[in-house]
């Protein structure tokens, strides 16, 4: 049984194809986990051009998407009876979190909006969209990337996609920290051993250092993340004897 469907409106339709044919979305497609259907927006433009842009009222560089295409490309996009939101992806968004992409799994159905260019007419923005997503203080040539980062990471909470029960419980940012390392085969690697704790068969000691290993990771890559992580009082004995340690 599908548990969220992804509609995703962009004028390149093969860019998102293009990922679809392997990973984790490829597979959880073919499982009939998520369903994911492309809306080519050129085919929604009238003249014998196909034309999804135009110059800005006002003057300045550059085009703008007309709200024609856009609006009846939304209108031909079926909804699902309950859960369904349409999402714009755009450098002016609220940006993508990992607590974000729980929030999104939770829905039947998202329609993803792909801009090009300067961006969309802001009269499809006020009329249409009803979230607006960034996924980095930085530029792109359109939402294509954008798009398949949030479905990449909202796929991943959805039951049946992963192998593992727990795989998406012990990723990065899941706890607010970053993960900790990890290591196979072979034991030792160039004169490089794997931790013994880790070879120890004992699951307390291994949590133990799997927990202060990503303390520490997160303390010295990316302290910031620690104002905002769920810390235990565990956590907080393990990061104060980091501290006098770093």
């Amino acid at each position: 049984m599908i548990s969220m469907r992804y509609d995703v409106l962009t004028i390149f339709p093969e860019m998102i194809s293009a990922y679809l044919q392997e990973g984790i979305l490829a597979r959880a497609a073919k499982g009939g986990v998520i369903r994911v259907e492309m809306t080519d927006i050129r085919d929604y433009a009238r003249g014998p051009h196909r034309n999804t842009d135009d110059r800005p009222f006002g003057g300045g560089d550059g085009m703008v998407m007309k709200p024609g295409p856009l609006y009846r490309a939304l209108a031909s996009v079926p909804r699902t009876d309950v859960g369904s939101v349409v999402i714009l992806l755009t450098p002016q968004g609220e940006p993508f979190t990992q607590k974000m992409a729980w929030e999104l799994s939770e829905y039947e159905q998202l329609i993803l909006v792909c801009g090009r260019y300067e961006g969309i007419d802001e009269r499809i923005r006020e009329l249409t969209i009803d979230r607006e997503l960034s996924v980095g203080d930085y530029v792109l040539s359109g939402g294509e990337l954008g798009a398949l980062i949030v479905m990449d990471a909202v796929s991943r909470l959805i039951p049946g996609v992963l192998g593992g029960a727990r795989s998406n419980k012990e990723d990065s940012f899941e706890d607010g920290l970053l993960e900790y390392p990890q290591y196979t085969r072979p034991r030792v690697f160039l004169d490089e051993e794997v931790p013994e704790v880790l070879l120890s068969g004992n699951h307390e000691k291994i949590r133990l250092w799997r927990r202060t290993q990503s303390l520490k990771r997160t303390l010295e890559k990316r302290p910031d993340l620690l104002r905002t992580a769920s810390l235990s009082r565990e956590d907080e004995d393990m990061l104060a004897k980091l501290d006098r340690m770093i």
